[in-house]
């Protein structure tokens, strides 16, 4: 029952993993909050979900996708932006798929098809050779329209758009984000009238829902480029460890019933794992979504018998020392030197002498205030401190590696 193909933990960045973990808040503003505010026409901004590498933020909002997908909502894939790529041709490429699946390619009046035709010129060419002396809107108010016209055509057929935008930090041209943004959040912002029974008129925001999801860079680049009309439009949620209490509650189903599983011989079978497993797993990964998963996915393969034991956990988890390593080594190796000497002089303080005064004078500075930018930047961007009374990690994989012999095991 216990192989590579019946494992159920899922390491892999970008997937929706079959064990999920925490994250409540997040898919309950969806739920609760976001889609039922856009879908009545009400105002809501949209949501930038930022974190350091290996928080879920992909994951988070590719759950929710998939989630709106499967309620009838009109769904964008995931529009990754590789490093260097235009923003706009890729956006456009993704909101054209979804206004063929609104039907608006079989539109009779002439102004939306001239606008497909202008947008696919965008999917085509890019914002750089599009906005040369092309015939037509602009590129950003071309989309513009055509999210208007999507959002409308939502309105007719009850659903929502929901647009994700993945690794906006790789957006580094200037005036290609400022279009991709102001055109997004028009959209977001944008007033329609519709007419009710009775022969009532009323106007209404659209429904069109927005994810930018990305490293805490982001949050710097599209301040210093859009300042307060961004802020204004985005609400930005940053990403940091799990709660142990989260972690274990998406155990409990193995620890109390089993996992269902194929057998081998066309049958289903159940794996449990032993409390000491589950509490070993919570402990091992700090709070990590991603060595959540490694951990869970190196202790199922560890073994064979129907019960993933604590051996089985710390065995799986000698083969993963090294990717775990890495994994913290990816966060402390994109900290610019002030912020890893932070980090360094506080992980070296016993944990009640974590002051700011204190951390000041183990990186030799005469004042705290030096220092005062970089510990905010370190917990409101980054979330990988807490300034608390004293100043505690949040990123608690961070705090282990630099503290402990973490993260091999006996």
């Amino acid at each position: 029952m216990r192989s590579p193909l019946t494992n159920p933990f899922q390491p892999g960045s970008d997937v929706v993993p079959d064990v999920w973990a925490g994250r409540i808040e997040q898919l309950s503003d969806w739920h609760d909050v976001l889609r039922p505010r856009r879908h009545a026409g009400l105002y809501e901004t949209g949501r930038t979900i930022l974190g350091e590498p290996g928080t879920g933020k992909s994951s988070l909002v590719r759950r929710i996708a998939r989630d709106a997908a499967e309620a009838g909502d009109w769904v964008t894939p995931q529009v990754r932006m590789p490093s260097g790529a235009d923003p706009l041709k890729l956006v456009a490429s993704a909101v054209l798929r979804l206004a063929d699946k609104a039907g608006l390619a079989g539109s009779t009046r002439k102004g939306v098809l001239d606008l497909l035709a202008r947008v696919e010129q965008v999917a085509v060419t890019g914002f750089s050779v599009a906005v040369r002396g092309a015939e037509g809107p602009e590129p950003s108010t071309a989309l513009f329209e055509l999210l208007v016209e999507l959002g409308q055509a939502a309105i007719r057929q009850d659903a929502v758009v929901l647009i994700h935008i993945d690794e906006v930090q790789n957006i580094t041209d200037e005036a290609a984000l400022s279009q991709l943004l102001i055109a997004l959040g028009d959209a977001l912002s944008h007033e329609v009238d519709v007419d009710l029974p009775g022969g009532v008129s009323v106007s209404r925001y659209l429904p069109i829902a927005v994810y930018l999801t990305g490293l805490p860079d982001f949050e710097d680049m599209a301040g210093a480029r859009k300042g307060a009309t961004f802020a204004r439009r985005f609400r930005t949620v940053t990403l940091a460890a799990l709660d142990e209490g989260d972690l274990l509650e998406a155990l409990q189903p193995f620890v109390m019933a089993g996992w269902e599983t194929a057998d081998g011989d066309g049958g289903v079978g159940t794996v449990r794992m032993s409390p000491e497993a589950a509490r070993a797993v919570v402990a091992l990964c700090c709070g990590e979504p991603f060595l959540f998963q490694l951990a869970g996915q190196r202790a199922w393969n560890a073994g064979t018998s129907p019960v993933v034991s604590e051996g089985d956990v710390v065995e799986g988890w000698r083969g993963a020392e090294g990717e775990a390593s890495a994994h913290v080594e990816r966060v402390l190796g994109r900290l610019p030197d002030r912020e890893h000497e932070f980090v360094t002089a506080m992980a070296a303080l016993a944990p009640s002498e974590r002051t700011l005064t204190r951390i000041a004078e183990a990186m030799g500075m005469v004042s705290a205030t030096q220092i005062g930018a970089v510990s905010r930047r370190l917990d409101t961007v980054r979330g990988i401190v807490d300034r608390g009374k004293p100043y505690t990690f949040r990123n608690r994989a961070v705090e282990a590696y630099l503290t402990t012999d973490w993260p091999r095991v006996g």
